[in-house]
């Protein structure tokens, strides 16, 4: 069973007088580990260590917890004396956090990656008891900031422009019910589902806040998005068949052409993403001329044909799709096939990491 984060949503308004909502998916705080308690160098007497401080994956925990509270101090060591010469440890502070955190210093420097239940990083030691070595006089504990960044644990991940339909395409595939308004940015804040079988196999689904070109530069949502693609086992591109335009300051672009920018974005982000398992579902085949265009599309991607795409917008790695599916959320057309092709692809990626797990446990053995 997959249990998800709870996201804490803020809307701002802007001094355009639009608004724009996002969620928090990143939170700094302070830890502070407890100083040694102090020797007894008379009697050899040597002070308690200070406590430590930890950070634990929990199902409970959510990021709302951190709106307040952002310093945390571990306890003190007991000092060495006459009836205890050996002070006692200080106490530890466990901090929660929800499941698919990842704990780093200000520098970036990794901590730990908590994405299972009850797993732990150590993220700030206690100092040493005062002791012979440092002239009986407990030392301070381990100071610094952290921050706990969240990305988002599902096995497929939506990825598409505004109004490409993936809100109600997430409707249509699972038991989610997230708000849908006709009109681009609908999507005020992650919404996952769950893909249910007949055998009771669940597959889960995100739908994240649209990207929008220059998400790489941190444009729009930008990162905040682009995190959270990369836990996902499956990309499932969303794309309207008839093209996309966000503005009419913006240019128009092609089914063809929104495709490869959504290449583009994963590959300016991260390039490794671009080597994951994908699916590509075009979008509105109920509206006129739908079949038309999604011939074209499907035949250049599948020939590898992108001489009609201008040179900035082309991916160097063009993915390589596992299937490309004709939809129409709004109608449910195709929405059985696209439910079994998601499965088998999954399901292949995870028989392929468990055989690369098994090999790797061989050549260690």
């Amino acid at each position: 069973m997959v249990i998800f984060p709870c996201f804490l949503r803020r809307t701002l308004v802007t001094k355009a007088g639009r608004w724009r909502s996002r969620f928090i998916d990143q939170v700094r705080i302070y830890v502070k580990g407890g100083g040694g308690g102090q020797g007894y160098p008379s009697h050899g007497g040597v002070g308690g260590r200070g406590g430590d401080i930890y950070v634990k994956a929990s199902k409970e925990a959510t990021m709302r917890d951190f709106k307040t509270k952002k310093r945390y101090s571990a306890g003190t060591g007991e000092n060495s004396r006459i009836r205890a010469l050996q002070g006692s440890k200080g106490s530890d502070v466990t901090i929660k956090v929800p499941l698919g955190i990842c704990v780093t210093t200000d520098e970036g420097h990794n901590l730990g990656d908590l994405d299972q239940q009850g797993q732990e990083a150590l993220v700030a030691k206690g100092g040493r008891g005062g002791c012979h070595s440092n002239n009986w006089s407990g030392e301070k504990g381990q100071r610094r900031n952290i921050k706990l960044i969240l990305k988002l644990i599902a096995d497929v991940g939506l990825v598409g422009f505004p109004n490409a339909g993936k809100s109600t395409l997430l409707k249509a595939l699972s038991r989610s019910q997230p708000k849908i308004a006709d009109y681009p940015f609908t999507t005020i804040r992650p919404q996952v589902g769950i893909i249910g079988y007949p055998d009771q196999r669940q597959i889960s689904l995100a739908d994240l806040p649209g990207l929008i070109e220059g998400a790489h530069m941190n444009y729009g949502m930008g990162h905040k998005f682009l995190r959270h693609v990369e836990r996902t086992k499956l990309l499932l591109f969303m794309v309207d068949v008839h093209g996309f335009q966000l503005s009419d300051r913006h240019p128009f672009r092609s089914a063809l052409e929104t495709v490869m920018l959504l290449n583009q974005e994963l590959e300016l982000y991260k390039p490794e993403l671009t080597s994951k398992p994908a699916i590509l579902a075009l979008n509105k085949m109920d509206m006129d001329n739908a079949e038309e265009y999604m011939q074209h599309t499907r035949q250049c991607i599948q020939d590898r044909n992108f001489a009609s795409i201008p040179e900035e917008l082309r991916a160097k790695s063009a993915i390589a799709f596992e299937d490309i599916i004709p939809v129409s959320a709004k109608e449910g057309l195709g929405m059985d096939l696209l439910k079994q092709r998601i499965r088998i692809v999954i399901d292949d990626y995870e028989e392929k990491l468990k055989e690369q797990d098994q090999k790797e446990k061989a050549g260690h053995g």
